[in-house]
């Protein structure tokens, strides 16, 4: 099991938080989150559990300022949700507010008083995406990180606020050219897209992002709050459009469509760490071929 930094403690809560897929560092008022959830850092309810807690503690702490996620895998920052356990993980975020939703336990984050970064390194798609786009900044080594938003490949909408943000960041042609393609971005394009806000080479990401996180965690907590309050009024996707987005995530998981789509992927191996080192080939391969007749596609291992 990982610990919490020596000497990081929250008010009333006993000392130190033990985590078992966050590992936590504080330097300062900035917290370091390091997402380690073996064996690809899939959004399981243990993770879900993880974040609840820190966001709940380190809110609680008002010696911490500025929130930075991480991952401890070079690979694979939040690859996406568990699909076999997504009851699980809705049960685990309602402990947050009561509210049975990750994009709602997101929506909490974007809103909270903290400023939270996602320095990311690896692959971030999915449910994944939409953490990264719930964070107040995001940063991404030019060399291995990789975007995606591939649900609309199961037939499904992203779940969790990654439309709303998306058609927010890059406007409507740009958001649906990521989700109706389900293709995988590198972060050069993901930054010319708005995606993120910049692409850096991945030896200078964490000195950028360390440097970044206590300059803005020296200057007034009233100037954050004020300054995040009045850009989310303009920008923040409202919490009853990631509420709808969610119940038609759900719905669409309840057709036969995905479950017959599901099923195959996971026979080819998806949620597998091989496997999906490419999954835009993968989902894409599930469909087959054109009918050379009727042009419709001959789903493959269905």
């Amino acid at each position: 099991m990982r610990q919490t930094a020596a000497g990081y403690s929250t008010p009333g809560r006993g000392g130190s938080v033990a985590l078992e897929t966050l590992a936590l560092s504080k330097e300062g008022a900035v917290l370091f989150a390091e997402i380690a959830a073996p064996p690809m850092n899939l959004n399981v309810p243990d993770l879900v559990r993880d974040l609840v807690s820190l966001i709940q503690q380190a809110e609680a702490d008002n010696g911490i300022q500025v929130l930075v996620f991480k991952s401890a895998d070079p690979d694979y920052f939040i690859s996406h949700v568990d699909v076999t356990r997504i009851k699980e993980n809705r049960e685990a975020a309602a402990k947050l507010n009561g509210e049975p939703s990750i994009g709602l336990l997101f929506h909490h984050l974007s809103r909270s008083r903290l400023v939270t970064i996602a320095q990311i390194e690896g692959r971030v798609r999915g449910v994944g995406s939409e953490f990264v786009l719930a964070c107040d900044m995001r940063f991404a080594a030019r060399e291995s990180a990789i975007f995606g938003q591939f649900e609309p490949a199961f037939g499904v909408i992203p779940g969790a606020g990654g439309a709303q943000h998306l058609a927010r960041l890059m406007g409507r042609a740009r958001a649906l050219e990521v989700m109706l393609s389900a293709e995988d971005y590198d972060a050069d394009l993901a930054e010319r897209y708005g995606w993120i806000n910049r692409a850096l080479p991945a030896d200078k990401l964490g000195d950028f992002v360390r440097t970044l996180a206590h300059r803005i965690s020296r200057f007034p907590a009233a100037g954050r709050v004020v300054v995040k309050e009045r850009v989310n009024a303009i920008a923040l996707p409202p919490a009853e459009d990631i509420r709808r987005d969610s119940d038609l995530f759900l719905e669409g998981v309840r057709t036969n469509e995905f479950q017959e789509l599901m099923q195959a992927a996971l026979r080819n191996g998806f949620q597998t760490r091989e496997a999906e080192m490419n999954l835009a080939k993968l989902v894409f391969d599930l469909h087959g071929k054109p009918d050379v007749k009727t042009g419709n596609p001959t789903r493959r291992s269905i």
